[in-house]
């Protein structure tokens, strides 16, 4: 990840931008304008878009240009995601989409200080690197990836750190979900506090 990307954020490495319908999470089913950035060194063995990991595999392309993209769909709406998208600073980004009347969502893993001007935080913590303890107060949405049996005490470890308010998710991992998705709906029944997220653009087959 050695690619030189301006401080202030206006150059960004574009992985890829995509309108598509959200497929998890609190916004499960809204149109939605994704945007991909490259570069991560979170390292989930598990990430289905690892060809994001390394930055300078992609442009860097100007923030000017990513929200003229944006502004050609109807959904007004970006979620912005990675890689870890929080790796750069995306004040520049996220304050040119709502000056054009678009809403701003981030899906990160909390592991860098947070930047950006956010209408939704999705934080879904990783074991490989954890969150920032300033970043998870900030969270509207905490999304617990489920691959195993010990990933429902980690989960517990970071509700007990987010807002009141913060919308609590179990979600299975695609490749296990046969395994762990009976124990997720026992656990949410047994603790009624969390919800169950799916990844549903996979079953429907959607980007």
């Amino acid at each position: 990840m050695a690619v030189q990307v301006p401080e202030d954020g206006s150059l960004l490495p574009l992985m890829e931008e995509f309108y598509t319908i959200q497929g998890e999470g609190f916004h499960t089913g809204k149109a939605a304008y994704f945007i991909r950035l490259g570069g991560c060194d979170v390292g989930c063995h598990w990430c289905d878009v690892k060809e994001s990991w390394d930055a300078e595999m992609h442009p860097l392309t100007a923030v000017e240009q990513i929200v003229a993209n944006a502004e050609k769909h109807p959904g007004k709406a970006v979620v912005i995601t990675g890689g870890e998208p929080l790796i750069y600073n995306l004040d520049n980004l996220t304050a040119a989409l709502q000056q054009k009347g678009i809403k701003t969502f981030i899906e990160t893993s909390g592991a860098y200080p947070l930047s950006g001007h956010w209408d939704w935080i999705c934080l879904s913590p990783k074991k490989f690197k954890a969150p920032r303890p300033d970043m998870t107060p900030f969270a509207n949405e905490l999304k617990v990836i489920v691959f195993n049996k010990s990933d429902f005490d980690w989960a517990e470890k970071y509700a007990e750190t987010v807002s009141a308010n913060c919308k609590l998710y179990l979600q299975p991992e695609w490749s296990r979900s046969k395994e762990v998705t009976p124990l997720i709906i026992d656990y949410v029944m047994q603790h009624p506090k969390w919800e169950i997220s799916l990844q549903t653009h996979k079953f429907l087959n959607i980007p």
